[in-house]
């Protein structure tokens, strides 16, 4: 039978009745004639909540301990559901990230899968059973446990659709799929039925929370088609479907939180740089004098920002939010842009598939409307 790899996010499991309607359309895609496979996040925010108990014990609390909390959220999720599915009448089995062969890279909070070995999944399906995963999570090489970065659920997911080689990866969220823009930001986003794989990817990189940027990369590597579903919706509801090559033109405008901007001498870059990699900051939109360092990522920024600032000659800014424009035909644009912010930029990004600036936080929500209506 074909394979369907299914994930729920938080939003979708965040209580037992929420729970018990993933487990009916689980069944009912079983029933279909598939192997199921279901990747869970943590109920509701469980993650947020397990972090802020870890903050109220130290200020910056050790990645590797952090990992070791965080991921009984997955585990609570996959359990529930693994009970409610078997209370349906279907066989079920739940797995933890590491128990599904799920192998990383040696790093903490935002962990990368380097290899799946997903034998024991396959064992399970073959004996009739639907396979419940913990998302999120995996075990290194060293035999560590560690975790993906936020969102992380969606690249378990993907990356088992291509170690299993699955007929589809589905990704079931609180939004109907892809929009051109936030909905709850623009009231006037575009739905958008199909999108191209690198067009996404640009997206989730620069915030845009349907997908995790990982995953993305994922599918776009593996040859996947990720199909986005809203978790309350019917057969026959709207979904994006995004594939690599797709026809459709569109552009769409992304926005991502909690920003800093380092700006440095260009005869300092390399210094610079290199200490940023060493303390494990993520960076974005780097060039010789300023670099993006997002924080959702980054728990303990308050302890490596001071690693930083003491070891390098840099400036921090915090206080920013970083927005794009994405889509094809952005380079003549560039002054469209930036007369849309409506404020001073920052810093600015010129790619082929996006416009970047860093600007005030509090500015985000209406740059991002101006920036919609100027070229969406």
């Amino acid at each position: 039978m074909s394979v369907v790899v299914q994930k729920y996010g938080g939003s979708s499991v965040a209580d037992v009745e929420k729970i018990g309607v993933v487990a009916d359309k689980v069944v009912a895609t079983k029933k279909q004639g598939h192997d199921v496979v279901v990747v869970v996040s943590a109920m509701g925010k469980t993650t947020d909540q397990l972090l802020a108990l870890a903050k109220q014990v130290a200020k910056d609390p050790p990645r590797r301990e952090l990992d070791m909390l965080l991921t009984t959220g997955e585990r609570v999720t996959m359990a529930l559901l693994a009970i409610a599915i078997e209370a349906r009448g279907e066989a079920a089995i739940s797995f933890t990230g590491s128990q599904s062969g799920i192998i990383t890279n040696d790093r903490h909070f935002d962990a990368r899968i380097i290899e799946v070995r997903p034998h024991r999944i396959e064992d399970e399906l073959a004996r009739g059973r639907i396979v419940i995963i913990a998302g999120y999570q995996g075990m290194s090489y060293k035999r560590e446990i560690t975790t993906l970065g936020r969102g992380g659920s969606d690249t378990t997911a993907v990356a088992l659709a291509a170690a299993l080689s699955a007929e589809r990866c589905e990704i079931y969220s609180d939004v109907d799929g892809v929009y051109s823009a936030d909905p709850r930001v623009v009231a006037d986003a575009k739905h958008l039925p199909e999108i191209d794989l690198a067009m996404l990817q640009e997206m989730a990189e620069s915030g845009a929370k349907v997908l995790n940027a990982q995953a993305v990369e994922w599918a776009r590597r593996q040859k996947i088609n990720i199909h986005a579903r809203k978790t309350s919706d019917g057969a026959g509801a709207k979904e994006t479907i995004a594939i690599e090559n797709a026809q459709t033109q569109a552009r769409a405008v992304s926005a991502m939180d909690r920003v800093v901007l380092a700006t440095y001498a260009k005869e300092n870059a390399p210094r610079v740089l290199a200490t940023m990699a060493e303390l494990d900051l993520p960076m974005i939109d780097a060039t010789l004098e300023s670099a993006v360092i997002p924080l959702l990522n980054v728990p303990d920024w308050e302890a490596r920002s001071s690693k930083l600032e003491a070891r390098s000659p840099v400036t921090l800014e915090p206080g920013l939010s970083l927005v794009s424009v994405v889509g094809d035909g952005l380079s003549s644009g560039v002054a469209r842009f930036l007369a849309a912010l409506g404020c001073p930029a920052k810093s600015l990004q010129c790619g082929p598939l996006r416009v970047s600036a860093t600007i005030p936080a509090e500015r985000q929500a209406d740059v991002q409307r101006a920036l919609h209506a100027a070229f969406c």
